[in-house]
């Protein structure tokens, strides 16, 4: 325990964290474990995307205001909120496009059942059954049409051999620790348990890996 540990039961209010600062490093924490993983992730709960869209307007609002502004102390404070500005803009359009390469990969995987389809936003909702259905014309009108109809399903399971791309869940994966835990993972030869402690960071298949995130006990680097 720190002296803001001691000072924070005291009064919680004290050394409280902005909620802009904690929005950034639960964007930076959603944009480090989407690219890490190999499969798409649940779409950030709350309104996380709502307050974060808010800020950039505002702060966008705020340069454009002192924009032209000669005063030395003006312009140092607008290259400051220029550089947060970038970095949020940066962080935003690089976690959309990381889960946009998933759908594209997968758009029918993620369209397949409820479970997968509540891991989409409303509007990668809307892409990947936009993006689904025109490559589907796309097919019927190069080649599929010329097969008979029980040929042309895009999912087709026929003889034990789906047609469905799906993600490679027993890619590795790095971990770091959240709390003192048990890790069990499988190797070439043998399955093992080992005990790890908070912070150590081990790399397991991300089929091992997930149940630790899911539960809260890791987190992806």
């Amino acid at each position: 325990m720190d002296i803001d540990d001691i000072l924070r039961e005291v009064d919680p209010t004290l050394h409280e964290v902005p909620q802009e600062k904690r929005d950034l490093q639960d964007l930076t924490r959603a944009w480090v474990a989407e690219r890490s993983a190999p499969e798409l992730l649940n779409w950030p709960s709350g309104e996380l995307f709502e307050r974060i869209n808010d800020n950039i307007k505002r702060q966008i609002e705020r340069v454009e205001e002192m924009t032209g502004d000669m005063d030395p102390k003006t312009n140092f404070a607008l290259i400051v909120i220029q550089t947060e500005l970038e970095r949020f803009k940066y962080l935003v359009r690089s976690y959309l496009r990381a889960r946009l390469a998933k759908i594209d990969r997968h758009a029918l995987h993620y369209l397949s059942t409820d479970e997968l389809r509540a891991r989409l936003s409303d509007m990668e909702l809307a892409y990947a059954t936009r993006h689904q259905a025109l490559l589907h014309n796309h097919y019927l009108s190069s080649f599929l049409s010329s097969f008979p109809p029980a040929l042309q399903n895009l999912n087709d399971t026929a003889g034990n051999i789906a047609m469905v791309d799906l993600p490679d869940l027993e890619s590795a994966v790095f971990i770091r620790l959240l709390a003192d835990s048990m890790v069990s993972g499988r190797g070439v030869d043998t399955d093992n348990t080992f005990e790890f402690q908070e912070s150590d960071i081990v790399i397991l298949r991300w089929s091992d890996a997930k149940p630790l995130i899911e539960s809260g006990r890791a987190e992806l680097v």
